[in-house]
């Protein structure tokens, strides 16, 4: 509020000054019609009701410009106190322009003043005179005369109405003043509570210091004290976990025992507990039927049921009253650490309720009874895994053989498929031999070849197919046809290829590369003499032309003749394999 207060009264300040200045600029303008300056050096000094000439005007406004140029320089070298201000100056502007045109500044020295400030023209006869003694009076026209008497009343209607409005901004200034000099009164009074409000806050801050320093040496009590129970929660934690653990295994050991223990005495330990249960209801049902009677019962002798149910009672008892001295800072960070103490209580209850009843009677009260039971157990465990190794190695054995009899079959599928393929492929084969042979037969059987030629050849063929025979098969005692001999020789072709199948794969690849052995090494001799005999030949040649007389050459020489391009002739492939054909032939059955 104060703040604000100060900020609207320096806006109201700013605009009474800014009003006042435009007021007294802006009036003075409109109401006084402009005025011709009277303090001219030149001509106007004889005559102030003259009119300056154009070009004089820009000199005027020149010379004003430097007199505004050395007010200000000498504004600025005066003191403080010398100082005067804007209104003081436009004061003494008005006071010059009310002189009368005539006077000069040693006239108007002894001038008197009113109380408004403002100059008096004098009509004192004797002041006329003296102003008017040396001067040369010439005649003037009437309407000269009517228009300077115009011209001085307009004049002092002027200046009568600058006296009004001066009067008027006088009075409004000094309202403006008395304003000015409440809302100062108002800034110093918002100024002493303003300083009152910072010495309020200052004592207020160093409370809130204070406070704040006493609430963070709690605070770090209660987190050292939080810290402390952290750490005995985290201890006893860890005890409960150790327990834990230690119970888990013993929990584990009593279940082996009785997974040990022979079923009957189980049995008869359920029987004898359902008897026990029976008996205490019957003893207790009595008290609990008239339970005034038997006050000091009550009191003295507490059932095991009635224990369990005093210490729950007494637990949450303990809980609610650990709740109410709990102080409401406490309580948020003291929530968990009740609920897990409850949590702690109801299981210990629990597990009490679960064996309260009797501790559990082991069967096994000797080391050996369980050195015993384990000794059997571990002959039985041999044996089984004796039994159960013979079965991993007999199913060892049959998958071995499972594997292998497939690999067999997948090998004889395929041998199968081979033969397949070979029998359709030697099958196309013969057929196209046949058609060979028929055409040959029908070539043979024409006009072209006689009767005689053909009974040679037959014959020769005959002899052909009894020498394959006798390799193959034996003599032909029996004069068999010569088609018949080629049906055994066929015959037998296909029994050795049986037999050959029925061979394993190894002997026969052995024998098939011990034959190509032989074949290649007949074939490197033949060729060895067929070189043999190319060389001898030469040799002979060249001997023979050694021993031969010298021709001499007659006639032209003869000169090399380019030759056309050979034409080279793919070969058949059928060709190729009919000749394989043969060489398997001629090594197999020669």
């Amino acid at each position: 509020s104060f703040f604000l207060r100060k900020q609207k009264s320096n806006k109201q300040i700013n605009k009474l000054h800014s009003i006042f200045h435009v007021m007294t600029t802006n009036q003075v303008s409109t109401l006084v019609p402009p005025i011709k300056d009277l303090t001219l050096e030149d001509d106007s000094k004889k005559n102030p009701f003259k009119v300056p000439l154009d070009h004089d005007i820009f000199a005027l406004r020149d010379k004003e410009k430097q007199k505004k140029k050395q007010e200000r320089q000498e504004q600025l070298k005066l003191k403080v106190h010398e100082k005067t201000t804007y209104t003081s100056r436009v004061n003494a502007r008005t006071k010059a322009m009310i002189r009368p045109a005539g006077d000069t500044d040693d006239d108007l020295s002894g001038e008197d003043e009113n109380n408004d400030g403002t100059m008096v023209i004098r009509d004192d006869p004797d002041f006329v005179l003296s102003t008017t003694k040396d001067r040369h009076v010439e005649k003037e026209h009437l309407d000269d005369y009517i228009a300077k008497k115009r011209e001085m009343f307009l004049v002092q209607y002027s200046l009568g109405v600058k006296r009004d409005e001066m009067r008027k901004l006088e009075e409004v200034a000094q309202a403006e003043e008395r304003k000015l000099e409440l809302a100062e009164k108002y800034l110093e009074e918002d100024a002493s509570m303003f300083d009152e409000f910072l010495k309020d806050n200052d004592k207020n801050a160093v409370e809130a210091i204070k406070i704040a320093e006493t609430e963070t040496k709690a605070k770090l009590e209660k987190v050292a004290e939080i810290k402390k129970i952290n750490a005995q929660m985290m201890a006893i934690k860890s005890e409960i976990a150790k327990n834990e653990d230690l119970l888990k295994e013993f929990v584990l050991y009593k279940k082996f025992l009785d997974k040990l223990t022979p079923p009957y005495i189980i049995t008869e330990r359920k029987r004898r507990k359902m008897q026990e249960k029976r008996l205490k209801e019957k003893e207790f049902a009595p008290i609990e039927k008239e339970p005034e009677k038997h006050p000091l019962r009550k009191k003295g002798s507490t059932t095991p049921a009635d224990s369990d149910r005093q210490s729950r009672a007494s637990l949450r008892s303990k809980g609610s009253r650990v709740k109410s001295h709990t102080s409401p800072r406490k309580r948020g960070s003291r929530a968990e650490i009740e609920s897990e103490t409850i949590s702690i209580a109801e299981s210990t209850v629990k597990s009490e309720e679960e064996d309260s009843d009797e501790e559990p009677e082991l069967f096994f009260k000797q080391s050996h009874q369980l050195l015993d039971i384990f000794s059997e157990l571990e002959e039985q465990n041999l044996s089984l895994i004796q039994n159960s190794q013979d079965t991993e190695e007999a199913l060892d054995e049959m998958k071995k053989q499972i594997v292998h009899n497939k690999k067999k079959m997948n090998k004889e599928t395929d041998l199968l498929k081979l033969q397949i393929e070979t029998l359709k492929e030697t099958t196309r084969k013969e057929e196209e031999k046949a058609a060979e042979l028929e055409m040959k037969s029908r070539m043979f059987s024409f006009g072209e070849f006689k009767a005689e030629d053909q009974e040679k050849t037959l014959a020769q063929l005959n002899k052909k197919v009894e020498e394959v025979y006798r390799n193959c098969i034996g003599n032909n005692e029996a004069n068999i046809s010569t088609l018949q001999m080629l049906t055994n020789i066929e015959n037998r072709l296909e029994e050795l290829f049986e037999m050959i199948e029925m061979m394993p794969p190894d002997k026969v690849e052995l024998a098939e590369k011990a034959k190509d052995k032989e074949r290649r090494l007949r074939l490197r001799e033949e060729k060895l003499l067929e070189q043999k005999k190319h060389q001898e030949e030469r040799i002979k040649k060249a001997i023979e032309r050694a021993q031969a007389e010298p021709k001499k050459k007659t006639g032209r020489r003869l000169v090399f003749r380019s030759c056309p391009p050979q034409t080279r002739k793919r070969e058949d492939v059928t060709h190729e394999k009919h000749d394989k054909e043969e060489e398997e032939l001629k090594y197999f059955f020669t």
